[in-house]
């Protein structure tokens, strides 16, 4: 496993063919969090995340903590493609809602918008 941004990584091709850096952050009793870095360095903007639940005996203790590396151990590449499938971009990007605006349900048309002057 190479070193990552914060720590242990592994590789994993997506269904694209893009190769993507794994890593295992902010594990706590029973999840951690699986961010998937998009293999350009100045695309940070490109990285997702899942959330990986966990059934160990730490699972079981609010008190305990599972080591980052036991997770990465654990997953294989069938739990890899699962955790890619539903994962969730990390950035927002420049339109979060893709340029559409909220529509009000009061009055049918797009917040905002104001009513023309006499």
């Amino acid at each position: 496993m190479a070193k990552g941004r914060g720590g242990a990584m592994r590789g994993f091709k997506g269904p694209d063919g893009t190769s993507w850096g794994v890593e295992v952050k902010m594990p706590t009793a029973s999840n951690s969090m699986v961010v998937f870095h998009h293999p350009g360095s100045r695309s940070s903007r490109l990285d997702r995340y899942a959330w990986h639940h966990w059934h160990g005996p730490e699972a079981r203790s609010v008190t305990s903590r599972v080591l980052p590396e036991t997770v990465m151990k654990t997953l294989g590449d069938d739990a890899l493609e699962l955790l890619f499938r539903r994962s969730m971009p990390i950035s927002a990007g420049k339109s979060p809602l893709s340029g559409q605006r909220a529509m009000s349900t009061a009055t049918g048309k797009a917040d905002g918008d104001m009513e023309p002057r006499d």
